[in-house]
């Protein structure tokens, strides 16, 4: 996964390197520029049991602003924007390993630096009794729900 690079983002930007919890690093470069959703647009994306993207819809191409040989084999944390606390993720980790659905309020990082929000609705993939990978279904947030997960986020 490759950091960011200025040449990707239109106009001003801040850096943000993170460490991963698989040791990995990455800068990544954002602004404040968002882009929304359409409404009736579903996101939908696949992983393995590693979190690494196996299948994306063309909404989730669209919206992240990769293209999809971008994504297939990377972590989905490719999307991490740096708003977001590791709590969500965290959490979402321990729900769906348990099995159970889970549902959040997402910041995503696009390529070009901007970003766009989504409630997430993501599930175990279980065949023959193991879990084999994770669904993602992600529609667009309503501005009321944004504004008080940037507020909850803020306290994480």
């Amino acid at each position: 996964m490759k950091n960011m690079t200025p040449d990707d983002i239109p106009g001003e930007y801040q850096e943000h390197m993170f460490n991963y919890h698989d040791g990995t690093q990455r800068k990544v470069l954002f602004t404040n520029i968002e882009t929304q959703l359409p409404e009736g647009r579903l996101i939908v994306s696949r992983t393995d049991l590693n979190g690494l993207i196996t299948d994306v819809n063309p909404s989730f191409i669209e919206m992240s602003a990769y293209h999809k040989d971008e994504l297939i084999g990377q972590p989905h944390y490719i999307l991490r924007h740096p708003e977001m606390p590791s709590a969500a993720f965290n959490d979402l980790w321990s729900t769906v390993k348990q099995r159970s659905k889970w549902h959040g309020y997402v910041k995503n990082l696009r390529k070009d630096g901007g970003f766009y929000w989504v409630y997430a609705t993501v599930i175990a993939n279980i065949r023959n009794g193991a879990i084999t990978g994770f669904t993602s279904v992600r529609r667009r947030a309503s501005r009321t729900k944004i504004d008080e997960s940037e507020t909850l986020y803020q306290t994480l």
